[in-house]
């Protein structure tokens, strides 16, 4: 049997070759983050600032508003709308898979509609979310709520019907109830779905609250893209595009913490290093 020393030294290899797999994957990362750059400052000269803003004029832009507070400020609604957005539509995306999942009769009735209404545009409901809520927060917040409610149902069926029924059959044998499954078995083993659903469904979230606002509003994100479109200012529009996709990274990192802390129970080869993603 290996000694004590020796398997210390086995895990200080391995943390090792994690860092420097973590720090490879870093520097490819930032390889390709300045090759998108160059091909986009290659663009603008090619083309012309008016037709493609450059680099560094975004960058002023950006840190000019985000200094001026008028950015933040627009930003801060697109937040709050996908925020709200994500989460009324998150939290009864994860709960009905929990309750159909001993009622298959409910399941196979409901499938073919959610099935429907997970394939229909989402984009087109925003007219009538519009009619139906006005052009304030609230038609926002109902378009990011569907959008975000069908990805994550789907994600989180997918996780209970994946659970090993011999799992559930063993842990009834043993004495544990209906509470005991769902709490130590059927919920555990569908969080990692869960959180690859609400993965995918965060941009979604960010990129409806900005469409909506393409379409009807008077402040966000999405409101700046059209000033800017229609005052023919695309550096103005690629500014608001840049403050999105930094919506989307912080958010993105944010599900990725939580879930790295949810699952602190996995074996550490099956989490990737997830605040750092």
């Amino acid at each position: 049997m290996a000694s004590l020393g020796e398997r210390s030294d086995v895990g200080r290899f391995e943390s090792w070759q994690r860092l420097g797999g973590a720090l490879r994957a870093r520097g490819d990362q930032l390889l390709v983050f300045v090759v998108l750059i160059a091909i986009w400052q290659a663009l603008s000269m090619t083309l012309g600032t008016y037709w493609i803003g450059s680099p560094w004029g975004v960058l002023t832009r950006f840190v000019t508003g985000a200094f001026t507070g008028d950015l933040l400020h627009q930003a801060s609604y697109t937040v709050i709308e996908a925020a709200l957005g994500f989460v009324l539509g998150a939290v009864p995306a994860i709960a009905l898979p929990f309750a159909l999942r001993r009622l298959p009769i409910a399941t196979a009735i409901l499938d073919p509609f959610m099935v429907g209404g997970y394939g229909a545009p989402k984009l087109a409901l925003a007219p009538l979310f519009i009619l139906w809520f006005g052009i304030g927060i609230e038609s926002k917040i109902a378009l990011v709520a569907v959008t975000v409610f069908f990805i994550v149902y789907f994600s989180t069926q997918a996780g209970i019907r994946a659970l090993d029924p011999k799992l559930v059959q063993m842990a009834q044998v043993m004495g544990a109830n209906e509470r005991d499954v769902l709490r130590h078995i059927v919920f555990p083993g569908a969080v990692p779905y869960i959180f690859t659903g609400l993965r995918i469904a965060m941009p979604y979230s960010i990129g409806g609250a900005v469409i909506a606002e393409l379409i009807s509003a008077n402040r966000g994100l999405g409101y700046l893209i059209q000033l800017g479109a229609m005052n023919f200012d695309t550096t103005g529009v690629f500014v608001a595009l840049a403050a999105t996709t930094c919506i989307v990274f912080l958010g993105n990192f944010s599900v990725n913490v939580l879930e790295a802390r949810l699952l602190r129970w996995r074996p550490v080869q099956d989490v990737t290093l997830q605040a750092g993603t």
